[in-house]
């Protein structure tokens, strides 16, 4: 099996509220049990859950790929108890990056071959976001908006984007990734792709209001045929 459709308590945001490297998971605290199980199956990963700012946002603000977990500056010194736990069992970097943009996960779009960010970051934060994920980062937009990491997905297979990427923009996601990028939407029509998916390149969770036709475009452009 590789795709699982799924909510979470009625939410079929699922991407709001995890993110998954391909060496682990991370979910919300609010996630049942049998749920992160579930997503553990599929991914083929070890799930964790924890918060950060106390909430479960966890796909919110966070950024993340097999090398690194960057947390944003609103992480309680409890939260950072756990990451350094992660950090220490899975032999990852972690960094805490001092700006003023928290949401994290919307800025950010990577996998284990590079990073597309926001322009939105200064050349320094650019620096600490390569040192923590170990790859070249370079700044782009999707869809002429700065939320890259809202507006796209990737593993280490594949890349799924907003259906109104420029061309432009496609081909250099497809250059820095180093992955084939395609476009689709999420839960019914959402072009935030990322709000919708919790994926790796075994796998993939996937809210509950996707439909036939937006499962086979997401499956196609993460190349999990």
């Amino acid at each position: 099996m590789k795709t699982l459709l799924l909510n979470f308590h009625g939410d079929c945001n699922l991407g709001l509220f995890g993110k998954a490297s391909e060496n682990f998971c991370i979910l919300g605290k609010f996630v049942l049990e049998k749920d992160r199980r579930k997503i553990e199956k599929v991914l083929k990963v070890k799930v964790f859950k924890t918060s950060v700012a106390n909430t479960d946002l966890i796909g919110l603000f966070l950024a993340l790929n097999s090398n690194g977990i960057i947390l944003p500056k609103i992480v309680t010194e409890e939260e950072m108890k756990s990451f350094e736990k992660f950090r220490k069992e899975l032999d990852l970097n972690l960094e805490i990056l001092d700006s003023k943009y928290t949401a994290l996960g919307n800025l950010i779009l990577c996998n284990d071959k590079g990073a597309i960010i926001s322009k939105l970051f200064k050349k320094k934060e650019k620096k600490l976001i390569e040192d923590c994920l170990g790859v070249k980062a370079e700044y782009g937009r999707i869809a002429d908006l700065d939320i890259v990491g809202a507006c796209g997905i990737a593993t280490n297979k594949g890349c799924l984007l907003h259906r109104d990427v420029k061309e432009d923009e496609a081909k250099k996601i497809e250059e820095v990734l180093k992955v084939k990028a395609d476009i689709g939407t999420v839960n019914f029509g959402s072009p935030y792709v990322s709000s919708g998916l919790i994926p790796n390149s075994k796998g993939v969770a996937i809210g509950d209001k996707t439909t036939g036709p937006e499962i086979v475009r997401i499956t196609e452009a993460l190349n999990l045929i």
